[in-house]
């Protein structure tokens, strides 16, 4: 049944979020209900919605605190191995936590998951193709390479049936190879002889004197990135939920968004600065969320959304991801002493003299240092005593 105009009207005038009027809708155009129903299931999400809206003058901050901090203390200190294999190792339990609330430019551990398209997240084959393109290649998986002491030579011989199996040419690697070495590493003192019939390259020291200079080259060349994007350093494949998902170690959001056959819309990275950077604050703010229930959720910890998205929120209101600490939130308030209670108490206080700083006393924490009622809750309410004088 399609929502008659006169329930239509009705989802608009209540008093609900976008959201949850399209949940409604949605509901309503599957199901075949009457009208006296329709009416007692909107006045129950009506009072539903108005039962979990906060009090006026309720201590938010506080509430959140407690409801973050509480549960944080069973968390544990350990690591997880991704997909059972020993070389992926995410960070999770309470250092992650202190990681995300600590708005760490770059996590301990650095991973992707990265989502496929649809021609190519049912084909292992095609998925196997797309993580070639993303993981990390040096040289030396692509042939053998020895080191000629006698000419002072780094020679490279390509095997083409790997090349062939990666979906590489060799033309391409013999291109790619001495201009990353000079571009990502930073390493220029050499000259390098391609020959592209045999797949041969002869790198060669420009100082043919000494052997340090031989085999420094020769580490450039075992080690130089040929294929996929340098910081991949692993990509591990797995079939979840009837896809082919791609985990990786390390992380490099913009290269990937440029890999074909990855659904950007989906694919996500535990380095928050870099969603900032990449894709604005609102993701940044999004994958703040996410993390950190995702890490309170695998210790079984339940914290309410709500409280997690008022510390998100706190740390990106003004355009930019910060943390909750001292270099953050914390020491960014307005109140002298409320910046003093948290950490360095004299440096503080000794700057403010300087500054010239008032406290205007309008938060709870210089509240209770000097001893009076906060406002919030009953404190923020004052009452007047009028005298009526009789006639």
């Amino acid at each position: 049944m399609v929502l008659s105009e006169k329930f239509e009207k009705k989802v608009e005038t209540a008093e609900l979020p976008v959201k949850t009027k399209d949940q409604i809708r949605k509901f309503l155009a599957e199901k075949e209900i009457t009208e006296t129903q329709f009416k007692q299931i909107l006045e129950r999400v009506i009072k539903e919605y108005k039962s979990t809206r906060i009090e006026p003058c309720e201590a938010v901050g506080v509430i959140a605190a407690q409801s973050i901090g509480e549960p944080g203390t069973q968390m544990t200190m350990r690591t997880f191995h991704y997909a059972g294999v020993a070389e992926i190792n995410v960070t999770l339990g309470l250092p992650r936590l202190i990681e995300i609330m600590d708005a760490r430019k770059e996590p301990s551990t650095p991973t992707m998951t990265v989502f496929l398209e649809e021609d190519y997240r049912n084909d292992r084959d095609k998925a196997r193709e797309v993580s070639w393109q993303i993981e990390a290649a040096p040289l030396h998986e692509f042939g053998d390479i020895t080191t000629d002491m006698e000419n002072m030579h780094v020679v490279v011989h390509l095997n083409t049936k790997v090349c062939d199996k990666r979906k590489i040419s060799a033309g391409e690697i013999m291109e790619v190879a001495p201009k990353k070495i000079r571009d990502r590493r930073h390493y220029r003192d050499f000259e390098h002889v391609i020959d592209e019939d045999k797949a041969i390259i002869v790198f060669s020291p420009k100082d043919k004197e000494s052997y340090q200079n031989l085999f420094q080259l020769a580490e450039h060349v075992r080690k130089v990135v040929v294929q996929g994007i340098d910081d991949i350093l692993r990509v591990v494949v797995r079939k979840e939920g009837g896809e082919y998902i791609l985990y990786t170690e390390g992380s490099n959001l913009k290269d990937v968004f440029d890999v074909a056959g990855v659904d950007t819309s989906r694919t996500r990275t535990n380095n928050i600065s870099e969603c900032a950077n990449v894709l604005g604050i609102e993701a940044a703010r999004n994958a703040i969320i996410f993390e950190a229930v995702s890490t309170l959720n695998e210790q079984g910890i339940l914290v309410d959304v709500r409280h997690l998205m008022l510390v998100a929120d706190m740390m990106c209101m003004e355009g930019e991801v910060k943390q909750i600490g001292r270099h953050g939130i914390a020491g960014e308030k307005e109140s002298v002493l409320s910046r003093a209670a948290f950490e360095v108490t004299v440096n503080h206080l000794l700057d403010a003299a300087v500054a010239n700083e008032v406290d205007e006393l309008s938060g709870v924490t210089e509240n209770v240092i000097v001893g009076q009622p906060i406002q919030l809750g009953t404190g923020d309410v004052k009452l007047i005593a009028v005298r009526q004088h009789d006639n």
